[in-house]
């Protein structure tokens, strides 16, 4: 996420940190990179010219606490106006009193509206929600078979016509809701290649026949500085009450879209951060902030352990730690847990001081798929007791998971010392480990 952006954030900090105190002469060389970082992940010059324009006013003066170094007082600087500049504050969607809740997402074609529609439908249902999705893209081919796959996968219900008229889709949406006691209605709207009249009219007619209690606007976090042009025109049209940031876990500068809510001033309110369903987030401006500058995400990796990790397992494999009876069943099955939570390279960039040292280490998330291969060709016994696991069985282990012998002896090996480890920490107090409430 921004990784191009961080990467050069860090290295304008590094330098600082090698000076003994703040002058205007270092300060300016460090705001002329930040400048440069800034603009190259294409964030609006105009967006740039003023967060440069606050931190100079904020550093220039600034006197340095004794303990605490230039590089980290720039540091400190720069995260509190990336906080201003990302909103502050979290926003949340505002719920009607009275059901069903209207969602309307707008946009355009392409920008991940109906992947979003079943991310935000989910994420309301794990919150007790009882969501229905509206296809109302009657244009883009297969854009409702999309939609209702999406509703079959998440057994959400989807609310279609034969109608040509969206506005019409929309309202006979809210009484089909009604009578399926859904309280959430999100309205997959069509999308163009670029604006157009036509397209504005009609969103401007569904949003005055049915009143949205929220209006959403979908940014490709991979678009160039036409997201920020886009933005403009549907808040000018629409007044949208929030942004969503999309692929912002692709290979992308992404600096435009951060652009559009200092553009338009509205609250940027979910990122979408992978592919699956599930791939949906929140957005905290505290924590993005602390992201981009390679500070680690701790809350929303705590966040994350308690929505996909199972309580009840947790407490089972304290209770093997203790016992020292941890075999390759209990790894396997952490493993599992483990690929609920993302990929490793997104987790591992969550931790303070770790995501930045590891960045250039090439993290292979298809290497858990191996070892579960390997170890999904074990026997019951093998797994139970791994010492069992002499050539022979390594040989016939290595042809049914489609590996080498020398990868079932790295994970034997690694298995071990993961044992050897865990002994020693037996003598560690572990009161409340399985007291931590990891699933809500």
């Amino acid at each position: 996420m921004l990784e191009d952006l961080t990467r050069r954030l860090e290295s304008v900090f590094q330098k600082l940190r090698g000076y003994g105190k703040l002058t205007e002469s270092n300060i300016a060389e460090a705001l002329k990179e930040i400048r440069r970082a800034l603009l190259e992940a294409d964030v609006n010059f105009k967006v740039v010219k003023d967060f440069i324009s606050a931190v100079e006013q904020q550093a220039l003066g600034q006197e340095v606490i004794r303990s605490v170094t230039p590089g980290q007082m720039i540091v400190k600087i720069v995260h509190a106006e990336l906080i201003k500049l990302l909103g502050e504050t979290s926003t949340q969607i505002k719920i009607a009193g009275i059901p069903p809740t209207i969602v309307l997402l707008v946009g355009l074609q392409g920008s991940g509206k109906t992947t979003f529609a079943g991310k935000l439908a989910n994420f309301f249902r794990k919150k007790g929600r009882h969501p229905m999705l509206v296809a109302a893209d009657i244009y883009r081919p297969a854009a409702i078979e999309q939609l209702k796959i999406v509703g079959r996968q998440l057994n959400i219900p989807v609310h279609s016509t034969d109608s040509k008229d969206p506005v019409q889709i929309c309202s006979e949406a809210i009484q089909a809701s009604r009578n399926q006691s859904c309280d959430l209605l999100i309205i997959d709207t069509a999308g163009r290649l670029h604006i157009d009249e036509e397209m504005m009219h009609e969103v401007e007619q569904i949003k005055d026949r049915i009143k949205p209690h929220e209006i959403l606007f979908v940014a490709d976090g991979m678009t160039g500085q036409d997201a920020v042009t886009v933005a403009r025109e549907f808040n000018d049209r629409l007044e949208f009450d929030g942004i969503v940031l999309t692929k912002l876990d692709g290979d992308t500068r992404g600096g435009a879209a951060l652009s559009i809510r200092a553009v338009t001033r509205k609250p940027i309110k979910f990122v979408g951060v992978g592919e699956k369903i599930d791939a949906i987030e929140q957005f905290y401006p505290e924590r993005m902030a602390s992201r981009i500058l390679g500070m680690g995400d701790v809350v929303s990796l705590v966040e994350k352990a308690q929505e996909f990790v199972d309580r009840d397992k947790a407490e089972r494999l304290e209770k093997k730690l203790r016992k020292e009876d941890f075999t390759l069943e209990d790894f396997f099955e952490q493993l599992q847990q483990l690929k609920k939570m993302g990929p490793l390279d997104q987790l591992v960039s969550m931790i303070p001081g770790i995501g930045a040292q590891l960045r250039d280490v090439k993290i292979e998330n298809n290497r858990i798929s191996k070892v579960e291969a390997i170890i999904n060709s074990m026997t019951f016994e093998e797994k139970r007791n791994p010492r069992l696991i002499d050539g022979s069985r390594r040989r016939r282990i290595a042809v049914g998971s489609g590996t080498k012998v020398q990868d079932i002896n790295q994970l034997l090996n690694q298995f071990n010392q993961m044992k050897k480890m865990l002994q020693k920490m037996k003598r560690m107090p572990l009161r409340g480990l399985g007291k931590i409430p990891l699933a809500r």
